[in-house]
């Protein structure tokens, strides 16, 4: 064989293993957990995720398109991202998303693809979705009632949401969890009515303390019920629990199992206990800034480059490397140098 074609061979395994390492950060942190948002706008105005009226969307133009969101999912997929989750906004408003996931799934790799959703749309979407390979879904439900959901969303239908939870069950998903942001003289109220409707209908609660992406900006330490506090709580209402079993390190909540075998509760402590040191995750927003991190300000414009039919896929994996790269070791809430980002959840993606 000549010694130019040896060259060429070991050039070629070269860039293969180049294009398959593993996404790792300074930090020996490996990523391969993607939050994708589809969308920026949403059916309802939860006062800790966007304004009440007034809200400036992006006009479609500037959204990744399907083919765009599948092409880059397919080059993080090369280099190991294998777990999905895509967000908004709320994504069930952005047309034909099961066609999206049908695409997401066919990427090989992919083992995984979740949605988080505030579940008023999931009646009608549930079937569709579940056919097109989405396997698990998270619903956002702050309350049963529906005075305390319109105090934090600011519109009607916690009803219709509880009908789109149980409809989904009915289709048997992988998992269905509902997640609850809990603010003191707000929804305390709805702790213990919450955990007794997840443990009647086998379904895996997450308490989320309130984080500082309010839309208005008015934010402070003392308004974050701690998942610590909610545990003791749900200990004297409902009974005790334990750490559970087999969980996923790289996930954000710490998940417990009722003694008395009424199934799991987990608590997202991202303010009072950070779990920065095993994040495993980015996020790319639905106008295509990849962020390494959901309190950052920074971008990494993908957009610019899928639209670009000069851009490389290496030119794509080189951004996903500079990107993670540049991540912080954690996010800094309860330091004085932390600085709340500048775009509301509904912008980032949840």
């Amino acid at each position: 064989m000549a010694a130019s074609a040896v060259r060429s061979g070991k050039t070629h395994a070269n860039d293969l293993l180049m294009r398959q390492l593993p996404i790792i950060d300074t930090f020996s942190r490996t990523h391969t957990n993607l939050r994708i948002s589809v969308t920026d706008r949403c059916n309802i105005r939860c006062f800790y995720c966007m304004p009440s009226e007034s809200v400036t969307f992006r006009p479609k133009r500037e959204l990744l398109s399907f083919e765009e969101i599948v092409r880059f999912t397919r080059i993080a997929a090369e280099m190991g991202v294998n777990k999905l989750r895509l967000t908004g906004g709320e994504p069930l408003v952005r047309s034909d998303l099961a066609v999206l996931i049908e695409q997401l799934a066919a990427i090989e790799g992919i083992t995984d693809i979740a949605l988080t959703t505030n579940g008023l749309l999931l009646t009608e979407q549930a079937a569709g979705l579940k056919a097109a390979g989405l396997h698990r879904i998270n619903v956002s439900l702050d309350g049963l009632s529906d005075d305390v959901f319109f105090r934090i969303s600011r519109r009607r239908g916690v009803q219709k949401i509880i009908d789109g939870i149980l409809a989904a069950k009915q289709l048997g998903f992988r998992k269905i969890r509902l997640n609850s942001v809990i603010i003191p003289q707000v929804n305390d109220g709805e702790i213990v009515g919450l955990a007794q409707f997840a443990r009647q209908h086998q379904l895996e609660l997450r308490f989320i303390e309130f984080m500082p992406l309010n839309s208005t900006g008015h934010w402070e330490m003392d308004q974050v019920l701690t998942g610590a506090a909610l545990r003791v709580l749900i200990e004297q209402e409902i009974g005790p629990v334990k750490p559970a079993e087999g969980t996923d390190p790289h996930q954000p909540a710490r998940d417990f199992e009722y003694l008395d075998g009424g199934g799991r509760i987990g608590f997202v402590d991202s303010v009072s206990e950070p779990f920065c040191s095993a994040c495993n995750r980015l996020r790319i927003t639905a106008d295509g800034q990849l962020r390494n991190c959901l309190f950052s300000d920074d971008g990494w414009d993908v957009r610019e480059l899928l639209r670009n039919p000069q851009t490389t896929d290496d030119a794509i994996r080189s951004l996903i490397r500079d990107c993670v790269r540049a991540k912080w070791a954690g996010h800094g809430i309860q330091t004085f140098e932390f600085v709340k980002p500048q775009r509301a959840m509904n912008e980032i993606g949840g």
